[in-house]
């Protein structure tokens, strides 16, 4: 017995080596397994998530950078608003500044700081002696009249004849009949030398009477001065028939009546032409002023027989009204000449139709 429990006695040494490494290798998967495995797994899951906040992330960065680049660009445009302001405030504070130097610059030389009560009143005898020369000279200029009455239509009232428009044309019959009122001084004036025709009483009138116009014009109105006889062109020398020129341009207009001055009255009268020049202007004119002493003696293709009976110079005329474009208004002027007793009716029914006005001036008008 006390053999067998001597065997039974466990001794380390008698370990063999092979048990020692499987229990070594139990011991390694005894703790594998002790391990929490669950944070890698984890990790592990959640990475995709994570990168693409990261990835938004960085695109917001980006998006936030080019933002802040928009802005210091619009910073910097600002900013030069801001100093071109500026000198446009500093600009316009000089001018202010220079205009309250010039208003006290007036207020100092007004009447009204004038210290002496008899400087005062002299300066006001002066002011009512200028008031009565003007007076003085306007009743030399517009008449008798001691007031001007100014009309419906802008109408001159002393000659009845309608003065305002934007488009004026005035046109002047230089046939051989404006020469004189007789039909023995026309002939005898017609052969003689051109600086005795542009003399004669009767187109010295004709001259005065378009200057008398010319004066009228309003200052924002166009104008255009056509000369007809057996042919129609402006006064001026190559200048275009349809073109409009400005009143307020007073050296051309005053051009325009040094060469109305040089025209020289001769041929016979072709009145349809002109109004059918009149019909093909564009713009066509809102006011027309004829100055004329008869009815035409050429038709539209200027032949003319020796001689011609006052029917068909009425004929004539009604062919060349027909040309005429309506809503015009026709303002005649209507100069005297004998051996033509329709003219003046025929004329005074066309401004009547044309809703125009018709003067038979005096000698000395204007």
């Amino acid at each position: 017995m006390s053999k067998k429990t001597e065997r039974r006695k466990v001794n380390p040494l008698s370990l063999s080596f092979l048990d020692v490494m499987f229990c070594g290798f139990g011991a390694v998967i005894l703790i594998f397994l002790i391990l929490d495995h669950t944070s890698t797994n984890q990790d592990a899951e959640t990475t995709p998530e994570l990168s693409a906040e990261i990835n938004l992330l960085e695109e917001e960065v980006e998006d936030g950078q080019e933002g802040l680049v928009q802005l210091r660009n619009t910073v910097d445009e600002v900013s030069l608003d801001v100093v071109t302001a500026e000198g446009l405030a500093n600009q316009i504070q000089d001018e202010v500044d220079n205009f309250m130097q010039e208003l006290a610059a007036l207020e100092n030389n007004s009447l009204a700081t004038v210290e002496s009560e008899e400087q005062l009143r002299s300066d006001i005898e002066q002011l009512e002696q200028d008031i009565m020369r003007l007076q003085a000279l306007s009743m030399e200029q517009e008449g008798n009249s001691v007031r001007q009455h100014i009309g419906d239509g802008n109408r001159q009232y002393l000659s009845g004849l309608f003065l305002g428009g934007q488009r004026i044309l005035l046109l002047i019959d230089s046939s051989a009949s404006m020469l004189d009122s007789t039909l023995v001084n026309i002939i005898r004036t017609r052969n003689m030398p051109d600086d005795r025709k542009r003399a004669a009483p009767k187109w010295q009138r004709v001259v005065r009477t378009v200057d008398w116009v010319s004066t009228q014009l309003p200052v924002t109105s166009q104008y255009q001065i056509w000369e007809f006889a057996d042919d129609t062109a402006s006064v001026i020398p190559g200048m275009e028939m349809d073109r409009w020129l400005e009143v307020a341009d007073r050296s051309q207009l005053n051009e325009a009546m040094d060469a109305v001055r040089q025209l020289v009255p001769n041929n016979g009268t072709n009145l349809q032409q002109v109004f059918q020049a009149v019909a093909n202007m564009s713009p066509m004119p809102d006011n027309i002023f004829l100055i004329t002493d008869g009815l035409p003696t050429l038709n539209g293709r200027n032949s003319s027989a020796n001689t011609i009976s006052p029917r068909d110079r009425l004929a004539l005329f009604e062919g060349a009204v027909e040309a005429l474009p309506q809503g015009i208004p026709v303002n005649v002027i209507m100069m005297p000449l004998e051996g033509d007793p329709s003219a003046s009716a025929a004329y005074w029914q066309l401004a009547q139709y044309s809703q125009g006005s018709f003067l038979t001036p005096s000698k000395d008008w204007p």
